[in-house]
């Protein structure tokens, strides 16, 4: 049984079918799944994982940014739909972080195809000139909003903004479940959220999934 408190953004038997129903993934996949179990590291969740593999092999990016790489784990599940030739560069301010994202590259045997840039993706952003057909958003949430603009002047035409956790434990959506502590945190993304929608630029929609995603394609 899946465990949720209040702050569940679905009930928690409508997650536990979603996972159940969700192939399951085995090999380095698995094994990065127990480790950021293990190790308390956090990746999307699998209903997420599932939304941008659907999303990937849609669009067979040939350039994917994604900002906040972890231990490397969504990179290297969106690295599989990539067309021939196409690379991955993500972003991840931590060091030590940063360098077991490079490991588990490597033994992926993806070093060639994903690029780990260790900085602050507010510094980063603005330097970058490529165009991307997938912008993934997975880093820190209140900063979202201060990196809205880059990402809509990376992506290419017809290009996808993904934005992971933007419901944040159903805090967004209602002021009774926000936590003191995360009071900026809300602000911004309600921000963030309400600035996607409102961007002439994109077509955006708001799901309530794992813990909330937006999706927006450039328009």
């Amino acid at each position: 049984m899946v465990e949720y408190d209040k702050d569940a953004i679905v009930y928690p038997y409508i997650t536990e079918y979603l996972r159940n129903e969700t192939p399951k993934h085995d090999g380095f996949l698995k094994d990065l799944e127990e480790y950021a179990e293990k190790n308390s590291v956090p990746i999307v969740q699998p209903e997420t994982a599932q939304l941008l593999s659907v999303l990937c092999a849609i669009k067979r990016p040939l350039r994917i940014l994604e900002v906040g790489c972890a231990i490397g784990y969504s990179s290297i599940l969106m690295s599989e739909f990539l067309s021939d030739g196409g690379t991955i560069t993500t972003l991840e301010w931590d060091a030590d972080t940063a360098q077991i994202a490079r490991e588990n590259i490597k033994k992926a045997g993806l070093s060639d195809v994903i690029n780990v840039i260790c900085n602050d993706a507010k510094e980063v952003l603005p330097t970058l000139t490529a165009e991307y057909d997938i912008v993934f958003l997975d880093g820190p949430k209140a900063h979202y909003i201060y990196m809205l603009n880059d990402c809509i002047r990376l992506l290419k035409k017809g290009g996808l903004l993904i934005a992971d956790n933007v419901l944040y434990k159903g805090m967004t959506a209602d002021d009774e479940h926000v936590i003191r502590r995360k009071i900026t945190i809300v602000k911004r993304l309600r921000r963030f959220i309400s600035a996607q929608m409102q961007r002439k630029e994109l077509k955006t929609v708001l799901l309530p999934l794992g813990d909330g995603v937006t999706v927006a394609v450039k328009i």
